[in-house]
């Protein structure tokens, strides 16, 4: 008698143990771990999703991956450029707008070497770009991923230079606390209206924000210099040669290999 209630107990538990996995399971499917941003996360650059298969980036990125973990940082050089490397952190719009007052007229061109992070920073940050009439541009060997092209699409002439790489990807949500399917849902609903709009008043197509839908958070979906200037997020792709209008693509040289809420 005693063995039976003990087996009984036994299954018992073990149901409520299997309801449990299942109910956390769903939740988290709806909300990603992955976070470029955090120290802890690898790769900085994810494989890129093509037709169902990785494939390599379509430049090198040189910048120290570490240095790329890290939170952002504005360096002011030569020429009226203010670069800006590393992880878009919370509180990094803040503190972008105080190097910006502070750099006063000096500051012309905003380059981007990040491998993205907060949404809602990212959008403050290409604002204030756009208020204050900069440029953008992506660096032959910079990374401009994830939240980095909203950043990128501020600048009212924006430019990426062969051998950049810029991808974007779905939304989610970055931080430890673990939301309802119900607030998951909300909360991606809203920041996608967010960002549709803003990249709406910025000037570009929708076709990039449908780009970075249809690729999962942990990949890449790399942009090619055609998308870029089909979309608008390009005003200007240097390469060293002649960029043709009909392809996106050089004349004069070797063919253009760049590509980058």
């Amino acid at each position: 008698m005693m063995r039976a209630f003990f087996y009984g107990l036994l299954a018992a538990a073990l149901v409520f143990v299997l309801i449990d996995w299942r109910t956390i399971s769903q939740e988290a499917a709806l909300v990603p771990a992955y976070d470029p941003a955090s120290p802890s996360s690898a790769p900085v650059l994810p494989p890129a999703l093509t037709t169902g298969e990785p494939e390599d980036a379509p430049g090198e990125v040189t910048t120290d991956p570490e240095v790329l973990k890290q939170a952002i940082r504005f360096e002011l050089q030569p020429g009226g450029i203010l670069l800006a490397k590393g992880a878009i952190d919370p509180g990094a719009a803040v503190r972008f707008a105080a190097e910006i007052e502070a750099r006063g007229e000096y500051v012309k061109v905003v380059s981007l070497d990040s491998p993205g992070g907060s949404v809602s920073d990212a959008l403050a940050m290409s604002k204030l770009v756009r208020d204050r009439q900069l440029s953008t541009r992506v660096d032959k060997g910079a990374l401009c991923a994830s939240s980095c092209p909203l950043v990128l699409s501020g600048g009212v002439e924006r430019t990426v230079a062969e051998g950049a790489v810029v991808g974007v990807h779905q939304v989610f949500n970055g931080s430890r606390e673990k939301l309802s399917p119900e607030m998951a849902m909300s909360e991606a609903q809203r920041t996608t209206a967010t960002v549709t709009r803003h990249l709406d008043a910025m000037g570009i197509k929708p076709g990039l924000w449908q780009r970075a839908m249809d690729t999962p958070p942990d990949r890449l979906a790399y942009l090619s210099v055609r998308e870029m200037r089909d979309f608008a997020l390009t005003t200007d792709i240097t390469t060293g040669g002649t960029t043709s209008e009909a392809t996106g693509e050089k004349t004069g040289g070797a063919k253009a290999a760049a590509s980058a809420p």
